[in-house]
């Protein structure tokens, strides 16, 4: 996994936590409590969506414990986690970085950040389609301070929202990359040494800091679609304004058939391929270092 990724996955997470995909009740333990071993994320998230139905139960809704069963790991994922060159180079060779590859293998099962499709699995959606708005108003209200109450009892946390929740996770997750991934001296020399390679092809590096360079590729081509999806809109100017202190910066997604896209994601293929060449040794250090930490966010934050 990667900070990329990482975020794609506890914003969804945020939404499956808080109704919007989230199986049911929770496995029983017949340990005592002194034996009893650490719940695994899936479990604790089945533990929220326990506490958070009785909880809505208890305010007068009906809610459904819902959480979507986990797909097992492929060899080739494990592969990628660990930092596997030869799994790494499949993967880019098909999908670059993650991008354009979106238009034109828009289910690809193997491409970078692919999330599942969880729409239409939830339960609650029926639900909640049936209130009036005054009742979806309440609803909402009720599911927040059930989420509260559930992220207090399973994860120990002191949050006001799922929102909450997230932005907590995200204040544990930069200190934990700046520490053992951006102040690591064998990636600081790594990350050199990839930086130096790349330049010599004709890229442009503008940050050797670790956790940068591995999103180097990825934001290029963001920014390429940003600039296609600007000309494509009326309501945006073709050049972004430089974002304001603290806030993120804004993108807009490009409209392009898998036809138009393929030109866009030859290039984009070529230039995961050279980054990858050039970052060999760097990617077999990173990948694995960044995978455990966000497998120590996940299992404190139940995402």
């Amino acid at each position: 996994m990667n900070t990329i990724r990482k975020t794609a996955l506890l914003l969804v997470a945020t939404a499956v936590l808080s109704g919007c995909g989230g199986d049911a009740e929770p496995t029983a333990k017949s340990a005592s409590p002194a034996s009893k071993p650490a719940a695994t994320t899936q479990e604790k998230r089945r533990q929220f969506q326990s506490v958070k139905a009785d909880c809505m139960k208890q305010k007068g809704f009906k809610y459904i414990a819902y959480v979507p069963a986990e797909d097992p790991d492929t060899e080739g994922e494990r592969k990628r986690r660990a930092g596997d060159y030869e799994a790494l180079k499949a993967q880019r060779a098909k999908y670059g970085f993650g991008v354009f590859s979106l238009f034109v293998y828009p289910k690809g099962p193997d491409a970078p950040d692919s999330m599942p499709d969880l729409s239409g699995d939830d339960p609650n959606d029926k639900i909640r389609a049936k209130l009036s708005p005054a009742q979806r108003t309440s609803y909402w209200k009720a599911m927040t301070a059930c989420f509260v109450v559930a992220a207090k009892q399973v994860l120990g946390k002191k949050v006001t929202s799922d929102q909450d929740l997230l932005e907590q996770s995200e204040a544990v997750t930069g200190p934990a990359y700046e520490r053992e991934i951006d102040g690591d001296p064998e990636l600081i020399k790594l990350a050199s040494s990839m930086a130096t390679c790349l330049t010599g092809k004709g890229y442009k590096v503008s940050s050797t800091v670790p956790s940068e360079l591995w999103q180097r590729g990825w934001r290029e081509f963001l920014d390429q679609e940003d600039r296609i999806g600007r000309r494509q809109r009326e309501d945006v100017p073709d050049v972004p304004s430089p974002p304001k202190k603290g806030e993120p910066k804004r993108t807009f997604g490009a409209t392009l058939t898998p036809a138009q896209a393929k030109p866009y994601l030859a290039k984009e293929v070529k230039a995961a391929l050279d980054d990858l060449e050039c970052g060999k040794d760097f990617y077999r250090v990173y990948t694995p270092k960044a995978e455990a930490i966000d497998q120590k966010i996940t299992a404190e934050f139940g995402f």
